[in-house]
């Protein structure tokens, strides 16, 4: 194994030892509940923690293995989701103080793959309130591990910072406006949103039904793609799941880019954005070209018009999403997500008819881009982590500009699959971020691209010190 500390170790790692009896399961899950208990205090990235489901978890793992049941990468291996995630007999609350009572019956179909697959649960992740921008007074505000005065990336909040802190091995976020890729560029991890409809929303909280995805947030391409293809597939209880069988997600990885057309339109990628990370940008796309990819030039459409559509429709399916307690339990909503949920209820039907045109528009336009290319490279957000203050957070909604989603929203528009990898940090000492974006459910392409480029550089292997 690696010299790099036991609970910065990514899943590959700990699932080459774990099966070779090297670790054990009980022993792994032990050290991460330790290590949540010391320093999650202070980082509140967990909404709730499943010591004894865990621990028993582990003992069931370590005996199914000693016997000889091994069931793959996962098995044994500490992880944690979203508390958007449907967990029985745990609280699923959504960060809301509506919800604060729900206890499902049942787990969500990516809580019962994550089992199925031999995963242990250390708990429950802390997000924004309803998945969207802000937080209920009511509950707590992870911090950033690098800086904490810095955001941690909006809704999968918590799963940024577990995972990047090596309080988990992996986790799982939700992206319906950037949250996956903000977290994981905000913490310095990886993260794929995957193909809209490739992993079920059962069970699952909605923000806005028609561009929520499900994805996993690691320390590492390989690590994403197995947690990917394990909770990949098509579900009966999801009508919008994909059919389409489930690949080896890893797949080619480790061979070179040779024949791969990457497509990079620099206005695009580098234009108007935080100039450190254009910069990490630029070196990124020779990177991948003397990995043996053929780097394309490509014409982006000007984006800020349609994503300027986003906050329409997605608040609109917001208010659809929680029709069981808004505007009935209006009041026990934080001041971000009443305000959303307010802007949303007025919203008419000509309105959100406009804003799904320019969606329409948008989508055409990409298509049309990806006509010659395989993959587009881009940052995944403009900026590094900002400054942010706890009153800021709790505070009312305020409109943002365009600029601050224009490399996410038009792949939830679209529902491209995404991977987000770091790519350098600034002078500050804050994480930069590259997205690769691909064809629709190309996401092993994706984990060749992501691994060729993490293989040539040192990014994935800084961690903060925590």
């Amino acid at each position: 194994m690696s010299e790099t500390p036991f609970h910065f170790r990514t899943i590959t790692e700990i699932a080459e030892a774990i099966a070779a009896k090297q670790l054990s399961p009980v022993d792994v899950t032990a050290a991460m509940l330790a290590r949540i208990e010391q320093l999650d205090g202070q980082l509140k990235s967990y909404e709730t923690v499943t010591a004894e489901q865990a621990t028993a978890a582990a003992q069931k793992a370590e005996q199914e293995i000693n016997a000889g049941k091994y069931r793959g990468p996962l098995h044994g291996v500490p992880i944690a989701v979203k508390d958007l995630c449907f967990t029985k007999g745990i609280p699923t609350r959504g960060a809301t103080k509506a919800l604060v009572g729900h206890v499902p019956a049942f787990d969500s179909t990516v809580v019962a793959k994550l089992e199925a697959a031999g995963a242990i649960l250390l708990g429950k992740l802390v997000l924004t309130e309803g998945a969207m921008g802000g937080y209920n007074p009511e509950f707590s505000i992870p911090k950033n591990p690098w800086n904490p005065d810095r955001w941690t990336g909006s809704s999968s909040s918590g799963s940024g910072v577990a995972t990047a802190a090596g309080l988990c091995f992996g986790s799982l976020g939700s992206d319906t406006g950037g949250s996956i890729r903000f977290p994981s560029a905000a913490c310095g991890i990886v993260g794929i949103k995957p193909t809209w409809g490739r992993v079920s929303r059962y069970g699952v909280f909605d923000l806005a039904e028609s561009m929520d995805h499900v994805g996993p947030m690691t320390r590492s391409v390989a690590d994403a793609g197995i947690i990917l293809e394990a909770i990949a597939g098509f579900d009966p209880n999801d009508p919008t799941s994909l059919p389409n069988p489930v690949p080896n997600m890893l797949e080619g990885i480790g061979q070179d880019l040779e024949g791969v057309r990457i497509g990079f339109d620099e206005h695009y990628a580098t234009h108007d954005i935080d100039g450190e990370l254009a910069d990490a940008v630029r070196a990124g796309v020779g990177v991948l070209a003397n990995q043996g990819a053929e780097i394309v030039e490509v014409e982006m459409p000007d984006v800020d018009e349609y994503v300027s559509a986003w906050p329409t429709l997605c608040a609109t399916e917001a208010v659809v999403a929680h029709a069981a307690t808004y505007p009935l339990l209006r009041e026990s909503y934080g001041p971000w997500f009443r305000g959303w949920l307010d802007m949303g209820a007025q919203v008419t039907g000509a309105a959100y008819a406009k804003a799904n045109n320019l969606r329409a528009a948008c989508t055409g336009h990409l298509r049309r881009v990806f006509a010659d290319i395989d993959v587009l490279v881009c940052p995944s957000m403009s900026a590094p982590p900002h400054v942010v203050t706890e009153e800021g957070l709790y505070g009312a909604y305020e409109p943002r500009a365009p600029k601050f989603q224009r490399f996410t929203v038009p792949f939830d528009y679209n529902g491209a699959p995404t991977l987000s990898v770091p790519c350098g940090m600034n002078s500050e000492g804050l994480p930069l971020s590259i997205q690769f974006v691909g064809k629709h459910l190309t996401e092993p392409l994706l984990c060749c691209v992501g691994h060729a480029y993490e293989s040539a550089t040192p990014w994935h292997n800084l961690h903060p010190d925590v």
